[in-house]
């Protein structure tokens, strides 16, 4: 005898719908006007809702943010989990930091609520964190594969990757120039941690 599956449960599924479509709809506001000039009001008409009804989604203008936080990391997570395999991993490394540099320069706002603390008094909930760290866990499996595991030379990666994306994202919007960049970066950082590796060794 099969198990019979259980029952759909629509209005959930309708509720998860139609928070998507909130979400959705705030980042297209966020692009328009700012992000920490988000209208709850201008978001109801959008979604067909009136301004109250959004609480039953959102309770707060910070819940809102945290789910868009989730929702920009997830947009991370499926852009980097399509990057070609790679036998070698120092080009596995390149690539990955030339896209985080195009995902940032492709959307300001989405750059600045992942990477930036730009809307205050806002911090990510352990739930929306939990998928950063996920995202997290993409780059350290690359950075381990290139021989890259000391908690200083993570770091040290993340600052590297920080400045690239924010200089794309502030100086050459649209273009690449930070970009191309990303390779000699990366070499330029393997290189010291391979003149690390015989030091720490002999210790």
């Amino acid at each position: 005898m099969t198990t019979p599956a259980p029952p759909t449960d629509r209005r959930r599924e309708r509720h998860l719908a139609k928070r998507a479509t909130i979400v959705a709809e705030a980042w297209t506001l966020a692009r328009r006007d700012g992000l920490a000039a988000i209208s709850l009001r201008d978001l109801a008409d959008r979604v067909g809702l009136r301004q109250p009804s959004l609480y039953a989604y959102f309770d707060s203008k910070l819940a809102l943010y945290d789910a868009m936080f989730a929702d920009g990391n997830r947009q991370l997570i499926e852009t980097v989990s399509a990057l070609p395999e790679h036998d070698d991993p120092h080009e596995a490394l390149v690539d990955l930091v030339e896209e985080l540099t195009r995902f940032s320069a492709a959307d300001t706002v989405r750059h600045q609520l992942l990477f930036q603390r730009t809307i205050p008094g806002f911090e990510p909930s352990e739930q929306s964190y939990a998928v950063a760290r996920e995202f997290y866990a993409i780059g350290q499996e690359r950075l381990a594969a290139a021989g890259v595991g000391e908690p200083g030379d993570l770091d040290l990666f993340t600052a590297i990757v920080s400045g690239l994306t924010h200089q794309q994202v502030a100086n050459d919007p649209g273009g690449d120039r930070w970009v191309r960049l990303s390779r000699q970066a990366v070499e330029m950082y393997l290189a010291q941690i391979e003149r690390k590796s015989p030091a720490q060794q002999s210790n």
